[in-house]
């Protein structure tokens, strides 16, 4: 097409007013970015050039495109059916067919007709379809074709939302492929008739369960059948890209057909537990595992599987376990893909590879907008040490969430609505049409193969039964299941369409319901028989390091650590540190010196640095941990001119594997899941969460209770996470003084984890060591550090090179220059922590005072309760007449009332044992300094006063 130039050929002449103005608006961003206008703008602009800043002339003129003439009139027309195209795919999914029941009110969608835009049928005939629709398909040849099949598109039984989606170019691609499905052929026959099969499958299993089992929950999926079908093309379409990890998180709706159907659990041990157990004291009623395998296990629709499939390069799908805490799954399965997709064999940052893993999140539509780790875990979409290429979230939703309906569970239009706020385009779709929901998942993969983003599938259902089985939900929604009762089920729907279709015969369909029928019944026989396949217990394997924990060495050569220590201080010549910083990393050249000191975060280095050196990768993230909160790190560097990070643990030649360190989003419960599951998943690696202050755990503690701390008991599953979590009292008031010490004591059992709280460099030093020599081991935990503020540039906590190079961690450390008497100690005073640094300067600040009657053991580690160590130090004393718990905490907090019982189990008859710390409180600490200070003081005070009789407060 040529420019033309002509007067008489100018589109423009008879334009004025605010219709001048927006085609000026059109040519200026048609200038700048030509991608950016309508197509039909692009051709009037490439053929006519600009049109006039200004323009009186009233003038009758026309032009050319392609031989057709078209008067200004037209040039109108030409641009309100562009509007209605932007209407129709920016507004068709208030108008879509996606509700199956008819449960909403049809919204008022006139502007998706022709008339709101001032245009009627004959002028949208009078157009070349592609003026206004540029990819239009063959058979499209006017605006009005072009109008009506984009309309059948956009308000079919799937509603495309892209229009959050800034990037233009990635909006334009998702609209293209939406609007494909206007010439695609869709399934194949014999897709269609697995499609079927699979559907019946589904259905038929639920109706097994419900004759079989009867009232007995299970959670199931009727309403939202599609899900299984949705799961298996999600799997398919990823292993074909290349994925060798699938992983999978869902809550209870429809778990157990995803366990039987997407992850293959043999139907007979799906059927098993439902049984009722043969010994209730050995197995729980409505539980699936038995203690006989070390664990208590958890109930059957909380249970995680795992599966591998294809011949070549075979792709394993892991379903997570998950409780009832519905969507506190998804951080932990977004942990697992980031773990499956990283290399971690070559120092530096791991590599990545987002094809090799993939993550399938389903969740409810009342917990999608309801619960606050669902956003942010969306919040990981794109973020450095988080993102995984992409999740496929699948909104399940049959449209209750327990008994409440949507109107009182969201303040949103719909469900997903969450997604838009972090761009991630979302497609809603008819849970009865499945041809469309197969639709919904190939533009998923296809998406996320792209552009390595979050996709979301609403997938609209209705809930055949209760929220369980037990439950009526008639009570609640006597009109929604009025229409329930009266609604096909998808399979049923489907089955009428392809017989209509002439796909399949009304007596094929009998058949094949027969058919699968007799293998539930086959194998529920098998079950009754004690047949039945066996659980593994150990869905995560992993090799197993059977050497002796006691004989793990912590200890480094001091030749080796001074090595280490001078490479760590190695910058590029051209890198530029901040000159406060330098001077504050210059001074450890020394600090492995003879009469020298290591202090906190250098010991903390020289741990990581070893066991990089050792081959274990190391992950560590948290809010500011690359400086970390009290900057005692500083692990990665920032050019003071440039802004160029450098982290020397990158460029260490020691280093035989990686390490990864990020800053975290401003969240907990997210981040903590994600560590969780990367360490679940990757159980070589050393993973460690570190707080800003020990109490933002608080944020995350549904995490901490339903999986780091009773994973292992509830699914076998194995986690050697750390939490360091800054922990003391400095008069900063109640949020940034106590990491509430008690809930983790609480929260310990069965040797579940270990925590500690530590007195010197050396000891964080060996226990990190330690810890890394455990993550392959069978008895990995994890391990929780109360770790410190003040105390981290406190000289008494800083230790000798020898301290390095000799010993092990200690679980007790005897306070030294006290005891060398033994018969001649009364008092025992035992703490952790601070308050123990705190009692070593008073001491020594009052050198004159007779102290033989006092000795003080610090209590390193809390749990599991060295109970052999403190008795043997107590058998030393035959005089003692007291042991005090001494602790900056309040009496109902910190580790006293978890403590006191087991000083007692060790403590030598007739010897007392008691409290000395501030009383009960409900607040964990004073905001105000002075108060805290006076407090402080009559602590130390009251532990150091001879003979004094301190009562139980």
């Amino acid at each position: 097409m040529t420019k033309q130039t002509s007067n008489t050929h100018q589109p423009w002449e008879k334009y004025y007013g605010p219709n001048l103005g927006y085609v000026q608006e059109q040519y200026e961003r048609y200038q700048e970015d030509p991608e950016s206008v309508e197509p039909s703008y692009r051709e009037l602009f490439e053929s006519f050039g600009a049109p006039p800043q200004h323009q009186s002339s009233t003038a009758s003129v026309s032009f050319e495109t392609g031989g057709t003439a078209i008067d200004p009139q037209s040039l109108k027309k030409a641009v309100a059916a562009s509007k209605l195209v932007w209407n129709i795919r920016t507004y068709g999914h208030l108008a879509a067919d996606i509700d199956p029941i008819g449960l909403d009110e049809k919204p008022q969608v006139s502007f998706l007709e022709p008339k709101e835009v001032g245009l009627s049928e004959q002028d949208l005939a009078s157009l070349p379809a592609a003026l206004i629709w540029e990819d239009a398909p063959e058979g499209v040849s006017t605006g009005l074709d072009a109008i009506r099949k984009l309309r059948e598109v956009y308000t079919g039984t799937t509603a495309y939302e892209f229009s959050h989606v800034h990037d233009e170019k990635e909006r334009d691609w998702l609209n293209q492929r939406a609007e494909l499905r206007a010439v695609d052929g869709g399934l194949t026959p014999e897709e269609r008739k697995a499609l079927l099969e699979r559907l019946v499958q589904v259905e038929q299993f639920e109706e097994f369960l419900h004759r079989t089992f009867v009232g007995q929950k299970r959670f199931s999926i009727e309403g939202i059948d599609m899900l299984v079908p949705v799961m298996d093309e999600l799997v398919r379409g990823f292993s074909k890209a290349g994925a060798e990890h699938v992983l999978m998180g869902m809550a209870h709706r429809g778990r157990l057909n995803v366990l039987a159907h997407v992850l293959g659990k043999p139907y007979g041990r799906i059927f098993s537990e439902f049984h009722h157990a043969p010994n209730k004291d050995l197995m729980p009623s409505e539980g699936s595992m038995g203690i006989n395998f070390g664990w208590t296990g958890d109930v059957k629709y909380h249970l995680g599987e795992k599966r591998e499939i294809g011949e070549q390069g075979k792709t394993r799908l892991t379903l997570a376990n998950n409780p009832s805490h519905l969507e506190y799954v998804d951080p932990v399965v977004e942990g697992f893909a980031r773990a499956a997709q990283e290399d971690r064999s070559q120092a530096g940052y791991p590599t990545q590879n987002t094809n090799s893993a993939a993550a399938i999140l389903v969740h409810g539509d009342a917990a999608f907008p309801g619960e606050g780790v669902v956003a942010e875990t969306l919040n990981f979409n794109q973020l450095p040490g988080y993102q995984n290429g992409g999740a496929v979230h699948i909104i399940a939703n049959n449209r209750l969430g327990f008994t409440t309906e949507s109107g009182d569970s969201r303040s949103t239009h719909y469900a997903s609505d969450l997604a838009k706020g972090y761009e991630i385009p979302i497609v809603h779709v008819n849970a009865d049409d499945p041809e469309a929901c197969i639709a919904a998942v190939r533009l998923a993969c296809e998406y996320r193969m792209m552009f390595k983003k979050d996709f979301v599938i609403d997938l609209i259902g209705y809930r055949r039964y209760g929220h369980n089985e037990t439950d009526d939900p008639e009570t609640t929604q006597p009109l929604i299941y009025k229409k329930v009762r009266a609604h096909d089920t998808a399979a049923t729907i489907f089955s009428k369409k392809l017989q209509k279709d002439g796909v399949i015969s009304e007596t094929t369909l009998g058949e094949l319901r027969e058919k699968i029928v007799d293998v539930f019944k086959a194998e529920y026989e098998e079950m009754k028989n004690g047949k039945q396949a066996s659980s593994n217990p150990f869905p995560f394997a992993s090799s197993i390091d059977e050497t002796p924990l006691e004989l793990v060495k912590t200890s480094v050569e001091l030749e080796k650590l001074r090595s280490i220590n001078e490479n760590l201080l190695k910058r590029p010549d051209t890198f530029n540190v901040y000159p406060k910083l330098e001077r504050i990393l210059e001074r450890r050249a020394t600090a492995l010196d003879e009469g020298e000191k290591v202090d906190w975060g250098l010991a903390e280095t020289l741990a990581f640095a070893t066991i990089l050196s050792d081959g274990t990768p190391i992950r560590i993230s948290g809010q500011d941990v690359e400086r970390a909160t009290f900057a005692h790190r500083n692990l990665v560097l920032n050019d003071s001119q440039t802004g160029e990070k450098f982290c020397p643990l990158h460029a260490l030649p020691e280093a035989k594997a990686s390490f990864a360190i990020h800053n975290s989003p401003l969240s907990e419960a997210s981040v903590i899941g994600f560590e969780y599951g990367y360490n679940v998943y990757s159980p070589q690696t050393m993973v460690i969460w570190e707080a800003q202050y020990g109490d933002f755990a608080n944020a995350g503690q549904v995490l901490l209770d339903q999986f780091v701390m009773p994973g292992r008991s509830k699914w076998a599953q194995k986690s050697s996470l750390i939490m360091l979590l800054p922990h003391g009292y400095e008069g900063q008031g109640p949020e940034h003084s106590s990491a509430r010490l008690e809930r983790y004591l609480q929260l310990a059992g069965e040797n579940n984890c270990t925590v500690v709280s530590l007195t010197s460099a050396a000891q964080y030093f060996h226990l990190l060591r330690k810890q890394a020599a455990m993550t392959t081991r069978e008895d990995a935990k994890p391990l929780v550090v109360m770790s410190p503020k003040s105390l981290i540039r406190n000289p008494r906590v800083a230790s000798s090179a020898a301290e390095f190079t000799e010993g092990s961690f200690q679980a007790t450390i005897e306070q030294s220059g006290l005891g060398d008497a033994p018969e001649r100690v009364t008092r025992v005073l035992m703490c952790s922590g601070k308050i123990a640094v705190e009692l070593e300067d008073a001491i020594e600040k009052d050198a004159d005072t007779d102290w033989s009657w006092l000795h003080i053991l610090r209590i390193e580690q809390l749990y599991p309760f060295p109970a052999k160590e403190v008795s043997n130090f107590l058998e030393g004393f035959q005089n003692l007449e007291e042991i005090y718990w001494v602790q900056e905490e309040p009496h109902n907090m910190g580790a006293w009332r978890y403590i006191d019982p087991n000083i007692r189990d060790v403590a030598p008859k007739g010897v007392e044992v008691n409290y000395i710390g501030r009383p009960e409180r409900s607040s964990p600490a004073s905001g105000y300094q002075h108060v805290h200070t006076f407090e402080q003081q009559k602590i130390i005070q009251t532990a150091l006063r001879q003979n004094q009789n301190t009562s139980k407060k």
